[in-house]
C-alpha cells in the first residue's frame, strides 16, 4: 500500500513540475512578445495606433497567465499537504519520479519572470 502511494505521489509530482514549467515558459514567451510588438511597430515606422489592441490583449494574457501560475502554486501547496496526510511527508522527490529544480534555479527563474513581466507591463502602459 505504501509503495502504491509513493508511486502515485511521484507520478503526480512529475506532471506537476511539467505544468509549472509550462506556465513559466508561457509567461516568458508572452512577455517577450509583448516587448517585441512595440519595437517592431516602431522599427517599421508605423504609428502608435497600430498594434494597440494586440498590446492590450497581451497584457490581459499576462494577467491570466499570472493567475494560472498562482493556481498551480496553490495546487502544489495542496498536494504537499496531501502527501503529508498520506504519511509521505518525508518523501523528497528528486530523480526519475519527478525532478524538482534546485531552489537557486527556481529563484533565478522567478526573478527572470518578474523582470520580464515588469518590462512587458512598462511597454504596454
Amino acid at each position: 500500500m505504501l509503495k502504491q502511494r509513493r508511486m502515485a505521489v511521484e507520478q503526480v509530482a512529475a506532471v506537476l513540475y511539467e505544468a509549472e514549467a509550462a506556465i513559466d515558459a508561457a509567461l516568458n514567451k508572452t512577455a517577450a512578445l509583448t516587448a517585441t510588438v512595440p519595437t517592431a511597430r516602431s522599427d517599421a515606422g508605423l504609428s502608435a495606433m497600430y498594434c494597440q489592441g494586440a498590446l492590450e490583449r497581451l497584457s490581459e494574457t499576462i494577467a491570466a497567465l499570472a493567475q494560472a501560475r498562482r493556481g498551480i502554486v496553490e495546487t502544489h501547496k495542496a498536494l504537499t499537504q496531501d502527501k503529508i496526510q498520506m504519511g509521505l511527508g518525508g518523501l523528497r522527490l528528486d530523480g526519475a519520479g519527478g525532478t524538482k529544480p534546485p531552489h537557486g534555479i527556481a529563484a533565478e527563474a522567478t526573478a527572470t519572470n518578474v523582470q520580464s513581466l515588469h518590462r512587458a507591463a512598462s511597454v504596454a502602459a
